[in-house]
């Protein structure tokens, strides 16, 4: 028996199915297993499709940088699925990891989860998840990075929140009024109008409660830092940023206004 969600754990085996159907040619062979090692349940899919160049295999999950050229698989970047697998098994506990002999040798991705040693259910017999969130908030993800946008969205959906997702300056300053978020994370370089004046803008509308403004950004100097507090924002990261470093700074923030 596994304590998880099972809905988010089908979420990751559908992901790297797909992405082994993706990229295993036709009359190619995919293989899901599972086993039992110790106390932990172990789910792998083997593909003998395109492999992976070692130079590849520490990148290949990482937040934001997995859809670029540098990871390009012949087939135009990894989407979004294997980062947000990462994050669903660890969220329950549990590792993954790729193995791959090299281009045109195929892959296999394995993951790990422990095994349920108590079995806690609701009323309804359900296995309750550890993960629930203690409360729900209003976030707003702007970023012309359509995937890294979509995948931050999703993460903070999967933690519990209620997420709202922008591509562009334009369009957060049009949601921003009737979402009415109270955590934004803003991409500093957008087009035609950048983070800093997106920010300045969205704490000048008084139709919103001031809301906490995070920078997300390539530019990580002392310099870009300041400027990004001289206009208003809370936070400043740099891609790409763990979703555990996320996770940090709501729990922070959170604790320090449910409180």
């Amino acid at each position: 028996m596994l304590d998880v969600d099972p809905t988010r754990i089908a979420q990751v085996i559908s992901n790297l199915l797909n992405n082994a159907a993706k990229y295993t040619p036709a009359g190619g062979r995919i293989e899901l297993s599972t086993e039992l090692q110790g106390n932990e349940a172990v789910i792998s899919v083997k593909d003998n499709g395109d492999g992976i160049a070692p130079e590849m295999t520490s990148k290949i999950f990482e937040l934001f940088t997995q859809a670029g050229k540098e990871l390009d698989r012949s087939h135009g970047g990894l989407g979004i699925g294997l980062a947000i697998s990462k994050q669903l098994v660890e969220m329950h506990g549990g590792a993954i990891k790729v193995a791959s002999e090299g281009v045109g040798k195929g892959s296999v991705f394995t993951f790990h989860l422990p095994i349920s040693e108590a079995q806690d259910t609701t009323e309804n017999g359900d296995v309750s998840s550890n993960n629930a969130v203690a409360s729900t908030h209003r976030i707003l993800v702007v970023d012309d990075n359509v995937d890294g946008a979509d995948m931050l969205s999703t993460l903070l959906e999967i933690s519990g929140h209620e997420v709202t997702t922008a591509y562009d300056g334009f369009e957060a300053l049009k949601v921003a009024p009737i979402f009415k978020p109270e955590l934004v994370f803003l991409d500093i370089g957008l087009p035609g109008m950048n983070g800093y004046e997106v920010a300045q803008k969205l704490l000048a509308d008084t139709s919103i409660n001031k809301p906490i403004l995070v920078a997300l950004t390539g530019w990580g100097a002392s310099d870009d830092k300041q400027r990004a507090q001289d206009v208003g924002f809370d936070y400043h990261f740099t891609k790409p940023i763990e979703i555990t470093k996320i996770e940090q700074l709501l729990n922070s923030i959170w604790n320090k206004t449910d409180n």
